[in-house]
């Protein structure tokens, strides 16, 4: 879950390294380091905190034509000086960045390095040390891969040599590194929006493959040693997609970003007739199955919940949705035929991989939906639909996850019509999706009354509770987890009709339940559920569908089709978490103990 960008060439490489960096803090901003290599002078500056820390301390004549920085997210030890990378060598001869977990470092420790003294608590510490002890007898890239043949765990690391200016080396295990081409440079990176500027051309590394760079040319190869030759392929990011502009945050710009999400969405899966189009093999590959399984985390986990409830009413094929990193040590019985649908906005996501080899090992068919074509979950899975949300740089997604929703319409749509469902046949999903977008413009441009509800009623609360019936309590979860990431509230997202089970007893005077209303079978029900924790003290607010409302209901949402609810209501969960974490004066974008791409398990 940490940022790596390396450099080699003819210019100096400082600038490129922080600017790198702050491309990928959202990867990682417990510390940060970088190391310039200027002929045999290696100078490592790293810091505690963010980059713009790093930055102040990094000397304004500080020069190399090669070297490599790093955006921490701790694994292991704290967030501190001697835990942030880069980390080198007893006599500093070598000097690395690391991002991963290497789950035998302390019995690596044991067996290679029982007399040395660690300056650091980190995993990595111990591949810079190894590295060093077999460069006595062996050249430096067989000591760097004698040392990879012994890491179990994620990696992507960057090494330099102080002996070898010329040279900078990379490797990569479950965690996500590039190669950027360049004329007379090249570059490693962990995301290509770090390396924008530079370059839009970039070779990906797979699993156990080691990467050596000079600055005209670059040798790909596995750790035996067989050379890979790979084409390149043209990132289609736009560098202007990454950059703030005149807002604020990320993140309301990302929420703002929803409607034309949608539009895209819209427009890249209809055919030439204006019909909803899906790839026939995946239609065919899913309607073969006799069960689907939903494999995602967070958010994209609610996102599955309400995939699964379209899909069956749909393709009438049982869905079951499991949380990434439950599924994978605890597999359920499995029917004859299913499939495997994982949802994951970066495609990098370590707890989903995992699953994903294991039911390919099994030899079940996958499909991924992802945000970053060319991601490891994209690459690796049989089959592939893309989101079009553009990047997603605030670590509370909120484009990604209407995204993911609108797709599994998409699929779920297309899938029913395959079938001859009459739901499917009857919903023009493109116009539904259109009505969607300009009800998601209409709330979007209603910032200031949630701005004022997040005031009254998450200023000061140490808690808060989301409650909803059918559809409605997904989004309530998602509502719940936006909350507590970016406010640091201790929110939950209940179904409603459980309170009267024991989470009823939580409610204490001035509470505040926040209820979501969006169809019209449960209306009156939750509104019951309303009444009775107002009864015991709770401070309440009903957010409504335009079509249920009643008197009293503090937000109206414009009303959209029954299946397509959670598209519209989110967004003013959305704002809510906003500016309950602005009114707390919380750090929106970059919300503490957390990173945006979860890389390690």
């Amino acid at each position: 879950m940490c940022g790596i960008v390396g450099y080699i060439g003819e210019n100096n490489a400082k600038n490129i390294l922080l600017e790198g960096l702050e491309k990928l803090e959202y990867r990682g901003y417990d510390s940060a380091g970088i190391a310039l290599q200027n002929n045999e002078v290696v100078t490592v500056v790293k810091e505690k905190g963010r980059i713009a820390d790093l930055a102040s301390l990094v000397p304004t004549d500080a020069f190399g034509t090669t070297g490599i920085g790093h955006t921490r997210w701790a694994t292991h030890g704290k967030p501190n000086h001697e835990n942030a990378h880069p980390h080198q060598s007893k006599t500093a001869r070598f000097t690395i960045v690391h991002n991963g977990v290497i789950e035998n470092y302390t019995l690596l420790k044991e067996e290679y390095l029982k007399d040395h003294t660690f300056i650091s608590d980190t995993d990595t510490e111990v591949i810079v040390q190894l590295i060093e002890l077999f460069a006595e007898n062996l050249s430096t890239k067989e000591a760097f891969k004698k040392a990879l043949s012994l890491l179990h765990g994620s990696y992507a690391i960057c090494l330099i040599d102080q002996a070898d200016s010329e040279t900078l080396y990379a490797a990569k295990n479950k965690s996500p590194l590039l190669i950027g081409k360049g004329n007379g440079f090249n570059v490693i990176a962990s995301d290509a929006m770090a390396v924008l500027k530079q370059t839009d051309q970039f070779v990906e590394i797979m699993d156990k493959e080691l990467v050596i760079l000079t600055k005209d040319a670059f040798r790909l190869e596995t750790l035996e040693g067989e050379e890979v030759v790979r084409e390149s392929y043209t990132a289609e990011l736009d560098a202007s997609d990454i950059e703030k502009g005149t807002y604020p945050h990320y993140m309301l710009k990302e929420i703002d970003e929803q409607p034309a999400v949608t539009r895209k969405i819209i427009q890249a899966y209809q055919n030439e007739a204006s019909e909803i189009n899906v790839n026939q093999t995946i239609i065919d590959e899913i309607l073969a199955s006799d069960r689907i399984h939903i494999i995602a985390c967070g958010t994209s986990y609610h996102a599955g919940l309400v995939g699964k409830n379209l899909i069956e009413k749909m393709a009438e094929i049982p869905v079951e949705v499991h949380v990434s990193s439950e599924f994978g040590y605890n597999l359920p019985l499995m029917s004859k035929k299913p499939l495997f649908i994982f949802i994951t906005q970066s495609g990098e996501t370590a707890d989903s991989r995992q699953c994903l080899v294991k039911v390919k090992e099994l030899g079940y068919r996958t499909l991924t939906l992802t945000n970053v074509p060319g991601s490891t979950l994209d690459r690796e899975a049989d089959h592939s639909m893309y989101l079009y949300a553009g990047p997603e740089i605030a670590v509370a997604s909120t484009k990604a996850y209407t995204a993911q929703i609108s797709v599994l319409a998409v699929l779920a749509v297309s899938l029913g019509r395959a079938i001859g469902n009459e739901e499917a046949k009857k919903i023009n999903l493109a116009a539904e999706l259109g009505i969607v977008a300009n009800a998601m413009e209409a709330m979007v441009s209603s910032k200031e009354v949630i701005e004022h509800i997040a005031g009254e009623f998450l200023a000061t609360s140490r808690n808060a509770f989301f409650l909803g019936r059918n559809i409605d309590y997904f989004v309530a979860m998602e509502a719940a987890l936006k909350l507590k990431e970016i406010s640091y509230i201790q929110a939950e997202g209940f179904a409603s009709g459980e309170l009267k089970h024991g989470t009823i007893a939580l409610i204490e005077d001035g509470t505040p339940v926040l209820a979501l209303i969006t169809q019209e079978s449960i209306n009156w029900n939750i509104r019951g559920n309303v009444n009775e924790v107002l009864a015991r003290g709770a401070n309440t607010c009903i957010f409504a569908m335009e079509n249920v409302a009643q008197p009293g209901d503090r937000f109206l949402i414009p009303q959209v089709h029954p299946l397509l609810t959670p598209l519209a209501s989110v967004i003013p969960c959305q704002l809510l978490a906003y500016y309950a974490a602005l009114h707390r004066d919380c750090d929106v974008d970059k919300p503490r103990n957390l990173a945006k791409s979860v890389t390690v398990e």
